[in-house]
């Protein structure tokens, strides 16, 4: 089954530095109707102004995803940790017994990223950081970014959750049929491109959501050079 949420439907924040599209209720944009989509809790597409960017501060027990679109971000947190990843790239940060942590555009150009939590499946675990690159050419297949699973951490970012992060760009006319284990939400990075079920079918275009349930597989068709992000997780 399948439900489409156009970017105008999305949530809208704009603090000047800082211009946001919420997909799910966060800060201080509340929707009961959408308080998350099984385990996944937040995506964010958010742009931030050069020079600027989100202060030190705390999360606890979740797992946070950032998928940088264009531009980079600079991380550094309580644990020494600290970082920049650039576009295309991917950096998971698991929460644990808690971290402090800060990200800034320190570039002269805006950055763009989704920025994704997702609940932890273990609680109070040592906090961690780490970034990974990923081809960022065109593909005629979706490249696993994380996974929660130990057979994928030889090739994909390790988050504590029975979820799987796909992403990556597709060129016109790609046609690819993608597995589901359990829900996904998918996100329209960029370009135009059609979602396939057994239910329907739906078009979507650069910044919309959708959710699939009740689906084993679905079919998707880049109806223009695309880029496109699949979360798949528990409900």
């Amino acid at each position: 089954m399948l439900k489409h949420y156009p970017y105008k439907s999305l949530g809208n924040a704009n603090h000047g530095w800082l211009k946001s599209k919420h997909h799910f209720s966060f800060a201080h944009y509340y929707n009961p109707t959408r308080m998350g989509f099984g385990k996944l809790r937040v995506v964010n597409d958010d742009w931030v102004e050069p020079g600027t960017g989100f202060p030190s501060h705390p999360h606890s027990n979740m797992e946070i995803i950032s998928f940088i679109r264009s531009g980079a971000i600079t991380h550094k947190d309580s644990t020494g940790n600290m970082g920049i990843t650039k576009t295309g790239e991917v950096q998971v940060m698991s929460a644990g017994t808690g971290i402090v942590h800060s990200e800034y555009n320190r570039t002269k150009e805006p950055l763009t990223f989704y920025q994704i939590w997702i609940e932890a499946n273990k609680q109070n675990i040592k906090p961690r950081w780490e970034s990974k690159k990923f081809p960022t050419e065109q593909e005629d297949a979706l490249t696993l970014l994380a996974s929660g699973y130990d057979e994928d951490k030889s090739n994909a970012l390790f988050i504590n959750q029975e979820a799987l992060i796909y992403g990556g760009k597709l060129a016109k006319g790609t046609v690819i049929e993608h597995n589901i284990n359990h829900q996904v939400y998918i996100l329209a990075s960029d370009g135009m491109f059609k979602i396939e079920d057994d239910s329907g079918s739906y078009t979507m275009n650069r910044g919309d959501g959708m959710e699939v349930t009740q689906s084993n597989s679905i079919t998707l068709k880049a109806s223009t050079d695309c880029e496109v992000i699949i979360i798949d997780t528990v409900a």
